[in-house]
């Protein structure tokens, strides 16, 4: 029902740690965080943006919630998420916000709830 559909242009965000990818596990920590711990991060796409004056990166994450205090959880963070002051070194999040939300009921309640982040690089 939810397949994956990343591109050929995601980035590989898991592997040898770099100054580029330490903000992408940043972003995925503190959205589990939101989600108080639950919520399986199963797509993560890091694309570079710029601006005259900015330059960063846009995440698009895909997050699945099974179960019913999951989908609770989900549901908060959704609510949430376009306020949530992130804290991440070096970076700003100047958007955030939910892309789609798919819930289906059987065989046990599932939620993926797509989220997409713009972080500008401080300094």
């Amino acid at each position: 029902m939810f397949a994956d559909q990343s591109t050929a242009a995601a980035m590989p965000i898991r592997g040898t740690r770099s100054a580029r990818r330490y903000p992408a596990e940043r972003i995925e920590g503190a959205l589990r965080a939101l989600a108080s711990g639950h919520g399986q991060i199963v797509i993560h796409r890091e694309v570079p943006w710029a601006s005259i004056t900015f330059a960063g990166a846009r995440h698009t994450l895909s997050l699945a919630f099974s179960g019913t205090a999951a989908l609770e959880a989900g549901e908060r963070m959704i609510a949430e998420l376009p306020d949530h002051e992130f804290v991440i070194p070096g970076q700003l999040v100047a958007d955030a916000q939910v892309l789609s939300v798919d819930h289906a009921m059987l065989p046990e309640p599932v939620m993926r709830v797509e989220v997409e982040l713009l972080l500008l690089d401080e300094g």
